[in-house]
């Protein structure tokens, strides 16, 4: 990295000399503007409005439009004059609790790296401000301009955090803001309930910029003469919500789906598509299930059938056989009971 600024973070009467290192970089990717035909580069010419000339940067001055067409005119002159131009110094104005400074202040952020002989007190302010677990509010004069920053503790660095001023915070105007809306508990609970089917920890590495990978591979492609592989196509966004309880429901069954969870709490209870779904997966459970168990009773009741089936023509000469042995013995039977009835007497 290098260092765009140097100088002294001034805490009550011990100096801090510093160099100041951006702490962030833009990752988009770049294009220049080209002919379309050659691919020569589109260059643009400084030109005044009123004469028409091409003006370089020598005679190019700063100019403050009052209105009405009319121009004050800086020079560096009147710039050099200002204390601001000269001045590398860090003010620390006071500490206050982190969460007191709202997030929207929050402009650029840069590293403080101790200069020369400069370690021993910064290593010093960087232990009391862990301590102290407050933040730093600093006057600082980058680029020309004073601005309001904080210092604080990031993995064992000073952090200054730049902010704007209170002024340039804009103030919403909107009408809905003036309308009376009122929300209901129900619709409030599932909205809490959302929020906690989708509650967890930030870590920012878990994000990726979707888009400037598909142009970087889209480059890459280019490049080595190669078929550009269209990227998946992402669901289209939901149309606003007809029905909002509905919606909060099955965006918490989603929510509660997406970590396989099973549905709990306020958004429990089921929609008609969830719960059409829900019948539809139980009865599929529940055929899986008496598959193997019919399969097993059918493979057990196998060897029985078999031994009824090797036996059926054995049963058959039997019962054959003996209704042969009684049509034998009938003949027989009828004889001895004629023999043995009574004679009848004159």
């Amino acid at each position: 990295m290098r260092a765009i600024w140097k100088g002294a973070v001034s805490f009550g009467l011990v100096s801090i000399g510093v160099k100041v290192y951006s702490a962030t970089e833009e990752k988009d990717i770049r294009f220049h503007q080209v002919h379309r035909d050659d691919g020569g580069r589109i260059r643009y010419k400084r030109t005044c409005s009123v004469c028409g000339e091409e003006v370089t940067y020598d005679d190019i001055a700063k100019g403050y439009d009052i209105g009405g067409g009319e121009m004050v005119i800086l020079t560096d002159e009147d710039f050099a004059d200002l204390p601001l131009s000269t001045s590398h110094a860090i003010d620390v104005l006071e500490f206050v609790p982190a969460e007191q400074v709202d997030p929207i202040l929050y402009n650029k952020a840069y590293f403080l790296e101790p200069e020369g002989s400069a370690t021993k007190p910064y290593v010093l302010l960087r232990q009391a401000l862990a301590d102290s677990e407050r933040v730093a509010i600093v006057k600082v004069a980058l680029r020309q301009r004073e601005q309001l920053a904080t210092l604080r503790v990031r993995e064992g660095v000073l952090l200054l955090n730049t902010m704007l001023w209170p002024d340039e915070i804009r103030t919403p105007d909107f009408g809905f803001l003036g309308e009376d809306l009122k929300v209901r508990p129900p619709e409030l609970a599932m909205a809490s309930s959302l929020i906690d089917s989708m509650a967890g920890e930030f870590e920012p590495d878990a994000f990726t910029d979707d888009y400037r990978a598909a142009l970087q591979e889209v480059i890459d492609a280019k490049i080595e003469g190669r078929e550009v592989v269209q990227p998946e196509e992402e669901e289209a966004a939901p149309a606003a919500a007809v029905d909002l309880m509905a919606a909060l429901k099955a965006s918490v069954e989603r929510a509660q789906a997406a970590r396989g969870e099973a549905p709990t709490g306020a958004g429990a209870e089921p929609t008609p598509i969830s719960a059409a779904r829900s019948a539809q997966k139980a009865a599929q459970k529940a055929a899986e299930r008496k598959a193997p168990a019919k399969k097993a009773a059918e493979k057990k009741a196998e060897p029985a059938k078999k031994a009824a089936k090797k036996a059926e023509p054995a049963k058959k000469a039997a019962a054959k056989k003996t209704a042969e042995k009684k049509a034998a013995k009938a003949p027989a039977k009828k004889a001895a009971a004629k023999k043995a009835a009574p004679r009848k007497t004159a």
